[in-house]
């Protein structure tokens, strides 16, 4: 019977990153920060990629693509390379993540109030010395809705 590593379909960098959408350059990088695991080397030294690392690599795209931090992603492969694990800290990870978008959606709503306050200021048409889009963003003290 043959080996069954020896039949996995290996692929290259630059297959794997049209497969799974994801840069070479970026593919690179989970490697180097640990989260895609070094793959084997063809006799002329390329990177030869098989299904976990698609499987890998599309797990973290698709978190990444949720706005997961690289650490929270590197905890949630960890609980899932762990058998027996419970989903409490996935659970954890996803909720404290919701709270962070939540509060950066509210921060991105006072921007967005402010940036209007400040266009409705001005009309164009005068010169930009003195334009009151200039002025507000020259005078901090003007701003209230965005807290620094």
């Amino acid at each position: 019977m043959p080996d069954a590593k020896k039949l996995e379909r290996v692929v290259p960098i630059g297959a794997l990153a049209d497969q799974t959408g994801v840069k070479v350059e970026t593919i690179r990088y989970y490697e180097q920060v640990g989260l895609l695991p070094p793959p084997e080397r063809s006799e002329g030294n390329q990177r030869r990629y098989g299904h976990k690392h698609v499987e890998r690599l599309s797990f973290i795209k698709h978190a990444r693509d949720l706005g997961f931090p690289v650490d929270g992603i590197r905890a949630l492969l960890k609980l899932s390379d762990t058998p027996g694990m419970t989903c409490d800290e996935a659970h954890a990870i996803s909720v404290a993540h919701l709270d962070d978008v939540r509060h950066k959606i509210a921060r991105l709503r006072s921007l967005e109030k402010e940036l209007e306050r400040i266009a409705a200021t001005c009309s164009g048409g005068v010169a930009a010395c003195d334009c009151a889009i200039i002025e507000a963003l020259a005078d901090h003290g003007q701003c209230r809705h965005v807290r620094h």
